[in-house]
């Protein structure tokens, strides 16, 4: 029989995994906060919030359904929550779209390692490919296992910069508001309650198979839940914190590709450069698993072939990445697979409304052969 007892430490490899997995080139550079949330002002803040309450749900109902259903292949979550034929779509919409995060990913390391170190973007960039490539041979376990530990470290990190950001200048915040009106930040929507949609949308669409895969080895449903509440408060309370770092000093972070670099170098040069070690290191943690998930989806991770597809597809995306601009990127890869994100979000509330009055019916059903025994 289970135990109902929480696994701690799976929690936390769980919650950094989740975190890890998110906080990727566009988040650790800063350029998806400013399109998202800070381009809104104060509004995007509150958008925040709310991506923080649809994490909750979007991140325990992947993780629990698969512990629940151990599915034999990771996009079989799509099946589920959408039907066969609708299931299809975003089976292979999501392996494209991960891809093309995945080749973000290239180009946020090549935009980092430019600005702080001004050395090429092809050495950012091809040396990311080589170790993401590297890594998703050892398999999903041990990308859990590594992965798992980087995230935590990373969110505490970047809500410290957030907070001394804060600091430094706390007047930004006053005047902020009538400021960014006046500025020409790109933005990922038309209105903040669209890019707190979209924000999801996009982020659903990497965490779906991811998390559901990363369910099946639970030791329980409990476990399971703690580990993608917790990876959500993290996450979201990161968002939150460095949106205001930005928003404080957004007449010096306005038009940079990599504006967390800038904080971090009001701080002290020297936390700058280290710094732009830890922006790779969470695009390594969220390329990763973007590599794994679109190999294993090609071949069996226990094949040759496994290795040959993930060689080729490293080398593919580092080709692409070097060719268009990182924030370009960003704009457009994650605002348009965003909006086919929320579809799926609406389709899996439909989906746990029908299993609420399913259970309800059971239950019922059960009652009354209850009753009928007895009499």
């Amino acid at each position: 029989m289970e135990s109902n007892n929480v696994n701690f430490k799976q929690v936390i490899a769980f919650s950094g995994a989740f975190i890890a997995f998110l906080i990727g080139s566009g988040f650790a550079t800063g350029q998806e906060i400013m399109q998202y949330f800070v381009a809104y002002g104060y509004m995007g803040i509150v958008g925040a919030i709310v991506v923080f309450l649809l994490f909750l749900y979007v991140g325990t109902s992947f993780i629990v359904t698969g512990y629940k259903h151990k599915f034999p292949k990771p996009n079989d979550i799509y099946t589920y929550y959408c039907g066969k034929t609708i299931g299809k779509f975003f089976d292979y919409f999501s392996i494209l779209f991960i891809y093309l995060s995945f080749i973000v990913m290239i180009g946020g390391s090549g935009a980092t390692i430019k600005q702080q170190f001004e050395l090429p973007v092809s050495i950012g960039a091809i040396g990311l490919a080589i170790l993401a490539g590297f890594t998703v041979l050892f398999g999903l376990n041990k990308i859990v296992d590594v992965i798992g530990k980087i995230g935590p470290v990373i969110c505490i990190l970047a809500i410290l910069l957030g907070i001394s950001a804060i600091v430094m200048n706390p007047s930004g915040l006053i005047t902020v508001s009538q400021i960014i009106p006046d500025l020409d930040l790109m933005q990922a929507s038309s209105n903040w309650v669209f890019a707190a949609g979209s924000y999801v949308g996009f982020c659903m669409l990497w965490l779906a198979a991811f998390l559901s895969t990363m369910g099946t080895t639970a030791v329980n449903q409990k476990t399971a839940s703690l580990g993608a509440i917790f990876g959500a408060l993290g996450f979201s309370a990161a968002i939150i914190v460095v949106a205001l770092g930005f928003m404080a000093n957004i007449q010096q972070v306005e038009g940079s590709l990599v504006p967390s670099l800038i904080l971090a170098g009001n701080i002290h040069p020297s936390v700058a450069v280290i710094f732009s070690l830890i922006v790779v290191a969470a695009i390594y943690s969220t390329a990763v698993p973007l590599l794994w998930t679109v190999s294993s989806k090609i071949a069996d991770e226990k094949s040759s072939k496994f290795k040959y597809v993930t060689i080729i597809l490293a080398i593919i995306g580092t080709i692409v990445g070097l060719f268009i601009p990182f924030d370009r990127l960003v704009n457009v890869v994650y605002v348009i697979n965003g909006y086919v994100g929320i579809i799926l979000l609406a389709l899996m509330i439909l989906k746990s409304i029908r299993n609420i009055i399913q259970n309800k019916k059971d239950k019922n059903n059960d009652g009354k052969s209850l009753d009928a025994k007895i009499m």
